[in-house]
């Protein structure tokens, strides 16, 4: 029974002080446009927002070269017979004319989204397919046979490297 009494006075107690030092640690609410409750302008907003954009605009400045390009739009590229077309992660490309085969750094490969199937290093690449690059080190490469020009749609990131291993400027 004394413990029952005893635990009640403890929590009696916990609830004052906890009242208490919430009000004294500024617990209540401020008066709107206060010290401690301000106001926030347009102008501020504004300004805070155009740092955020010219900081976001220097990122992506001081991260491109000049061999790759990025973009949402889709960009018509020729394929010379002796290069390669490396998409970023996430890139789209779309074979438009000539042969062209899967090139891959490992035993993974790219989806082909048209049919639903992946198409991994060496196999041919069928035209007006849509190929989803997973991630970098993948892309496409003239078939030997082929004899006719190759252009090639793609959306995101690439890179073009000739049979020397340079990057080939777009």
């Amino acid at each position: 029974m004394k413990t029952k009494h005893f635990v009640m006075l403890f929590v009696f107690l916990s609830l004052i002080s906890f009242t208490a030092f919430g009000q004294a640690s500024g617990g209540t609410t401020s008066e709107p446009g206060s010290v401690d409750d301000p106001l926030v302008t347009k102008s501020y907003l504004e300004q805070k927002l155009n740092d955020i954009l010219s900081n976001k605009s220097q990122v992506d400045k001081s991260t491109s070269t000049e061999t790759e390009v990025s973009s949402n739009n889709l960009t018509i590229v020729e394929l010379k017979q002796n290069q390669t077309l490396y998409g970023g992660s996430g890139s789209e490309i779309i074979v438009r004319s000539g042969k062209v085969l899967a090139v891959s750094s490992d035993e993974s490969g790219m989806a082909d989204v048209t049919i639903g199937k992946d198409i991994t290093a060496g196999m041919p690449v069928e035209l007006n397919h849509l190929l989803i690059v997973p991630r970098e080190g993948r892309g496409i490469k003239p078939d030997p046979k082929n004899k006719q020009d190759i252009f090639v749609m793609v959306r995101g990131s690439y890179s073009i490297v000739d049979a020397d291993g340079k990057k080939v400027t777009p």
